[in-house]
């Protein structure tokens, strides 16, 4: 459980993988799902260049379509705009898990060797899908992306020339 939800799976957001996943549960009420929407599902967020990586098809009309390079252009300009305001970008992709693979209470999902089978983004789902414990980490929908405004907190400006009138070489690091 975790904010009164359960979680049926969770890796944690870190500033190597720069993205964070969870499976949850679509439909509790439903024991033996037939029907994928009543399935788990996987949801993955995080840096755009790490999400995008990783997914075939793209959420247009809430429909799933192929992501052609023509709709990764378009994301990717979307990206790069949202970028050249100063706002951080995250996206956020999907992988609806079938039913008759991915059974509810009968599946163990094994987040503790994912980095062996799960981290290389030029993988596919197919790649791994014998492995015990394994669950989709490509061939994801891209849900979306959003920009942040994110602006440093008043008076920093201040702070930054009172440290660089010292002498002080001032760095932003940024990010989780």
């Amino acid at each position: 459980m975790q904010n009164g939800k359960e979680i049926q799976c969770l890796i944690p957001f870190s500033s190597d993988i720069k993205f964070n996943l969870f499976i949850r549960d679509m439909n509790p009420e439903v024991k033996s799902p037939s029907n994928i929407d009543d399935n788990l599902c996987v949801f993955m967020k995080g840096a755009p260049e790490r999400i995008l990586s990783r997914c075939s098809r793209i959420l247009v009309n809430g429909e799933e379509v192929p992501f052609t390079e023509e709709l990764r252009k378009e994301v990717n300009e979307a990206n790069s705009s949202f970028g050249k305001l100063g706002e951080r970008v995250l996206a956020f992709a999907r992988y609806r898990l079938p039913p008759d693979q991915y059974p509810k209470g009968n599946y163990e999902f094994n987040v503790s060797t994912w980095k062996e089978w799960g981290l290389n983004a030029k993988q596919t789902a197919a790649d791994y899908a014998g492995i015990k414990g394994s669950f989709p980490m490509h061939d994801m929908c891209l849900v979306g992306i959003t920009s942040l405004n994110d602006p440093p907190r008043p008076m920093v400006d201040l702070s930054v020339n009172k440290c660089r009138d010292a002498g002080i070489k001032v760095i932003m690091v940024t990010g989780d």
